[in-house]
C-alpha cells in the first residue's frame, strides 16, 4: 500500500525535482516508509511506500529491463505469483520479489488483457518513455482511487487530490456542480470531483494520455453482470459461498507483515474475523447507550474465536476536534458520520500493525440493505395501476410525515426515480430551495440511469444492488475506506469485493439474497457456520454515530448556527433556509440532522480547501 503522484508537462515545469516532492511529501501518510523519484525530460513521478509485500525489494517507482517502462503502483495483487510464474516460463527477467514487478511485465507481455488475469485492489500508472505515453488503470471496484486533471499543458494525476494542488499549472477553483449533486448523495457521484476540471477514474476502467493527445482516453475493462441461477439447492449456494469466501479470506492474508481484523455487531465484519484466524481484532464506539456502542458485541465474539480485542471509545470532543483534519485527508466532503468512527478504528489499529481485513461490499454484492426488501413489501400494492400509486403518493408528500406514509410516498414512483442509492438527502425541489445557484447538475435520476439502463431487464432488487456497486460504494463506502485507513498509514482489506466472490454472488437467485425472513439470506447462513445467530442474524444497522443527539445539545447546536450563519456559508446557500432546517430538527419537527450534517460536512471542507473558517 502506498501513494504516488505525478506529471507529463510539455510546459516550462518540465523537470523541477521541486514540484514532484512537493506532490509527494503532501501524501507521506499512505507511504512512510520510503518515498523515491524518477524524473526525466517531461516527465515526474513520486512514490511514497508503507511496506507489506517484499520489504527489501520492491520500491518503487520501478522500471522494466531495459528502463523503457516506468511503473507506480498502489495496492495489492494477490495472485502474483501465479502470474510471475508464467511471465517467467515467457522470458521475463524479474528484479525483485514483489507484486509491482508483475503488472510491470504483465503489461510488456499481455497489454490490456493483462485485467483478465488479475486479482486484486490497484492503481498504477505506466509510463512508456520511447512514447512519452501514460497507461493507468484503477481496479475492478474502485477499491483505491486515482485522480487526474489535464491543465495548461500538464497531465497531473496522484492517489490524492491534495497532491495535484501542488502543482503550479493547476488552477484551483470550487466544481459547484459538484456540490447540487452532493447534496442529493452525500458524496460527488461520477467522474467528477469538487474541484473543476479534475477527474476520478472510474472503477474498472483504462486511461491513456501522451503529449499529442488533447486529453486523456478512457475504457472499460470490466463491469459486475448479474446473471441468477434458479436450479441449484439452498445448501449448495452456502457451501458454495463459504468455500469461495474462505479462498478470498486467505489469498487477502497475503502478507509479510502481521494482519488484522476489524470488527464491529454486524455479520460481515464478523464473518471477516471468524474466518481470517488473526491476532486482533479491532473496535470503536460512542458511549450513548447500546445503540451506539458495538464493542460489547466485538468483545464477546472475539473471545468466542478466541482473538484479543482492541476496543475505544469515542468522544464527541475527539470526534468533533478532528472533524477538520479529517476533512483534509478526504479531499472531497463525504456527509456519511461513520467516516469519522472509521478514523479512529483505523488510528488504534495503526498502533500494532499495518494491515486489517474489513467487510466492505457484502451488502452490495449479496443484498445485504434492509431497503433492499422494500419492492418486495406489499406485493398486491404493485397491482394497482401506477398513474393511480402516483396520485396516491403525490397526496401522501404533501401530508405531514407520519409512519406508513413513506412506503405510499416511494411506491408513488418508479424505482428508477426514488432509488439512487442508500443515501438520499435533498431532493431536487429542496436543493433548489436551499442554494443560491442550483440547476448547474443534471437530476439523481439522470446520473444514476446509465446504470438502471444497463440491468434494464432485471429485477428489482438486482437493479438496486447494480446501482449501489457503482454509486454508493465508489462515492462513499470505498473512499472512506482508503481516506480514512490510509490517513494513518494503514493497509485495508476488502475480501468480499473480490473478483471470485463477485463471480458467485453474481449467480445467487434473489431469493436467496433478499426474502422475507431476511437480507443477504444465504451469506448469512454460511456465516451461522462460524458463529451464533447472535451475529449471523443481526438486522443491518450500519455504524450507529450520534449525531441526532450531538445536534440536540447546545455546545453543538450552536457551532453549527454558526457556521450556517457564517459569511462562507451565504455565498452559497440562503440562510434562512438552513436556520430553518436546524430549528425543525431542535424542536423535534422533524429529524434533520443527516440533512444538518451534509451542509455542515461542505462547510467544515470548504474551509480547509480555499480558506474562511466556518465555526
Amino acid at each position: 500500500m502506498c501513494g504516488f503522484a505525478g506529471y507529463l508537462d510539455l510546459g516550462e515545469n518540465r523537470t523541477d525535482n521541486r514540484i514532484i516532492k512537493k506532490m509527494t511529501d503532501i501524501i507521506k501518510h499512505r507511504g512512510p516508509d520510503d518515498e523515491e523519484y524518477f524524473i526525466t525530460d517531461g516527465y515526474a513521478v513520486g512514490f511514497r511506500r508503507l511496506s507489506i509485500i517484499d520489504l527489501a525489494g520492491g520500491r518503487q517507482p520501478m522500471t522494466n529491463e531495459d528502463g523503457s517502462l516506468v511503473l507506480v503502483f498502489n495496492g495489492e495483487i494477490y495472485n502474483y505469483r501465479g502470474i510471475r510464474d508464467e511471465l517467467l516460463a515467457k522470458g521475463h527477467v524479474f528484479s525483485t520479489n514483489s507484486d509491482s514487478e508483475v503488472l510491470l511485465h504483465g503489461y510488456e507481455e499481455y497489454g490490456k488483457d493483462l485485467f483478465d488475469k488479475l486479482r486484486g485492489m490497484f492503481s498504477f500508472a505506466i509510463y512508456d518513455k520511447d512514447k512519452e505515453e501514460i497507461f493507468a488503470a484503477r481496479d475492478f471496484f474502485g477499491i483505491k482511487p486515482f485522480y487526474y486533471a489535464l491543465m495548461d499543458g500538464a497531465f497531473i494525476f496522484g492517489s490524492e487530490i491534495k497532491s495535484l494542488l501542488e502543482h503550479p499549472s493547476f488552477k484551483k477553483e470550487l466544481n459547484e456542480k459538484a456540490l447540487e449533486s452532493y447534496l442529493s448523495f452525500q458524496y460527488s457521484p461520477g467522474p467528477e470531483t469538487f474541484f473543476r476540471n479534475t477527474f476520478k477514474l472510474t472503477p474498472g476502467h483504462w486511461l491513456r494520455f501522451s503529449k499529442d493527445m488533447d486529453e486523456p482516453e478512457t475504457g472499460r475493462y470490466w463491469i459486475p453482470e448479474f446473471s441468477a441461477e434458479e436450479e441449484p439447492s439452498l445448501d449448495y449456494w452456502v457451501d458454495a459461498i463459504e468455500k469461495t469466501f474462505d479462498n478470498s479470506v486467505e489469498t487477502h492474508k497475503i502478507s509479510d507483515v502481521e494482519v488484522g481484523s476489524f470488527l464491529s455487531s454486524g455479520v460481515d465484519s464478523s464473518y471477516v474475523a471468524c474466518s481470517a484466524n488473526v491476532d486482533k481484532t479491532f473496535t470503536v464506539g460512542f458511549d450513548y447507550g447500546e445503540k451506539y456502542n458495538e464493542t460489547d458485541y466485538a468483545r464477546e465474539l472475539s473471545e468466542m474465536i478466541p482473538v484479543k480485542n482492541i476496543s475505544k471509545i469515542i468522544t464527541a470532543e475527539e470526534y468533533w476536534g478532528n472533524f477538520e483534519k479529517i476533512q483534509w485527508h478526504m479531499d472531497e466532503p463525504l456527509a456519511d458520520p461513520s467516516a469519522v468512527a472509521l478514523y479512529f478504528v483505523s488510528r488504534e489499529a495503526a498502533k500494532h500493525l499495518k494491515v486489517v481485513l474489513s467487510g466492505e461490499g457484502a451488502d452490495e454484492i449479496f443484498g445485504g440493505y434492509n431497503i433492499y426488501r422494500e419492492p418486495l413489501e406489499v406485493p398486491a400494492y404493485n397491482r394497482i395501476p401506477f398513474p393511480i400509486r402516483k396520485l396516491a403518493g403525490g397526496i401522501a408528500s404533501a401530508l405531514p410525515a407520519k409512519r406508513g406514509l413513506n412506503f405510499v410516498v416511494r411506491r408513488g414512483k418508479k424505482l428508477e426515480d426514488r432509488f439512487i442509492g442508500n443515501a438520499n438527502m435533498f431532493s431536487v425541489k429542496e436543493r433548489s430551495k436551499l442554494l443560491k445557484r442550483s440547476g448547474l447538475a443534471p437530476a439523481p435520476a439522470q446520473i444514476v440511469k446509465p446504470w438502471y439502463d444497463m440491468v434494464k431487464d432485471k429485477d428489482p432488487v438486482t437493479k438496486m444492488q447494480f446501482v449501489d456497486l457503482n454509486a454508493w460504494m465508489v462515492g462513499d463506502i470505498l473512499l472512506k475506506a482508503d481516506k480514512m485507513s490510509m490517513a494513518n498509514s494503514l493497509e485495508l482489506r476488502v475480501p468480499f469485493l473480490d473478483k471470485e466472490v463477485m463471480a458467485l454472488a453474481a449467480r445467487l437467485p434473489l431469493k436467496y439474497r433478499v426474502n422475507k425472513e431476511n437480507t443477504k439470506y444465504a451469506m448469512r447462513i454460511a456465516a451461522s457456520r462460524r458463529m451464533p445467530d447472535k451475529w449471523s442474524q443481526k438486522k443491518k444497522l450500519g455504524f450507529p454515530v450520534p449525531i441526532r443527539v450531538w445536534l440536540k445539545e447546545p455546545e453543538y447546536i450552536e457551532k453549527i448556527r454558526e457556521a450556517f450563519t457564517s459569511e462562507v456559508t451565504g455565498q452559497f446557500f440562503n440562510t434562512d433556509v438552513l436556520l430553518k432546517l436546524l430549528e425543525d430538527h431542535i424542536s423535534d419537527k422533524a429529524d434533520n440532522s443527516r440533512k444538518i450534517w451534509t451542509v455542515y460536512t461542505f462547510l467544515v471542507w470548504y474551509g480547509v480547501y480555499f480558506g474562511g473558517a466556518v465555526a
